[in-house]
């Protein structure tokens, strides 16, 4: 699949940006666990669904700006069951 031309926000609520989609070729994601303070444990991955280089943006270093989108898999610690998406963002 090519780079392909699309626009994005950079911020959620923000102006919509020119960028580049990136074509993704290789993701590994990882669990994390996370402890709320009402006791309840969650397992979540981010899973990339998408990468888009913001066209002409840098840091401060030099490096160009992505806007990485993501959906959210979580299960609680001791689900059996398959994991389940939550919410899908940036």
């Amino acid at each position: 699949m090519p780079e392909r031309k699309t626009r994005v926000q950079t911020m959620p609520g923000g102006p919509l940006v020119d960028g580049t989609q990136i074509p993704i070729d290789e993701s590994e994601e990882r669990w994390s666990k996370v402890k709320l303070e009402d006791g309840s444990v969650l397992k979540i991955r981010p899973v990339v669904t998408a990468v888009v280089r913001v066209d002409g943006q840098y840091d401060p270093e030099g490096n160009p700006v992505y806007v990485v989108k993501t959906m959210v898999v979580s299960a609680p610690d001791s689900s059996p069951g398959p994991p389940k998406i939550l919410n899908h963002g940036c």
